[in-house]
């Protein structure tokens, strides 16, 4: 049995990373908005694979857009987004951008979870921002406001750990080396007391203080 056509604005990615994640809980972007399910998407330079794809889909995108909204053509480039952006000129200082473009992805509902082996993923600590996955995503066209296309989550593949973006705490790596009983803790040798002057009173007043 043949498996279904898919849309051509729908793609799977190649090995991408996650940031900014929120993939269990949904968030709001900003205090009272909507609640979403999301996550940025780095995207190497040299993954061609995947950028390909995307350019696929965009394409797809862009004629659905004039299609639906724009009675056969698109708005001034100026006037119209588009997801993909470049993370060396948009955020020169950040590391994990570098080299990389990088686009947002959200969902009004939770996205599809799954592990190497397609098995569900429901620890939250195994999908983090820092992590290497493929995702599966639909570009669509929108207009309101603003008009362009925007990136659509629908379910993310785990592939391999990474280091961790922000204070992300991970049990294997914190206790990557094995316990010991010479680790254990020992009584430490009694520190001499020693005596010093009163500190002087500190002028609340004095910006240097």
């Amino acid at each position: 049995m043949a498996s279904p056509q898919k849309s051509p604005t729908v793609i799977t990615t190649g090995k991408i990373r996650l940031s900014f994640a929120h993939l269990f809980e949904p968030r709001a972007a900003e205090e009272g908005g909507a609640l979403k399910y999301g996550t940025a998407i780095l995207i190497s330079k040299k993954d061609k694979y995947t950028l390909d794809r995307y350019e696929t889909a965009l394409n797809a995108a862009k004629e659905a857009y004039k299609t639906k909204y724009g009675e056969g053509k698109l708005p001034p480039p100026a006037k119209f987004k588009l997801p993909l952006r470049d993370g060396d000129e948009e955020k020169p200082d950040d590391p994990a951008y570098v080299g990389h473009y990088f686009l947002n992805a959200n969902a009004d509902n939770k996205p599809g979870l799954v592990d190497l082996d397609l098995n569900p993923i429901t620890d939250k600590t195994k999908l983090y921002s820092g992590c290497y996955c493929r995702v599966n995503i639909t570009l669509y066209p929108f207009k309101g406001k603003a008009s362009g296309i925007a990136v659509g989550l629908n379910s993310v593949q785990f592939l391999e750990d990474g280091e961790p973006f922000g204070s992300v705490s991970r049990p294997e790596v914190d206790f990557a080396e094995d316990w010991d009983d010479s680790m254990a803790a020992k009584p430490a040798a009694p520190v001499a007391a020693t005596t010093s002057k009163p500190a002087a009173p500190v002028d609340e007043d004095d910006p240097e203080a």
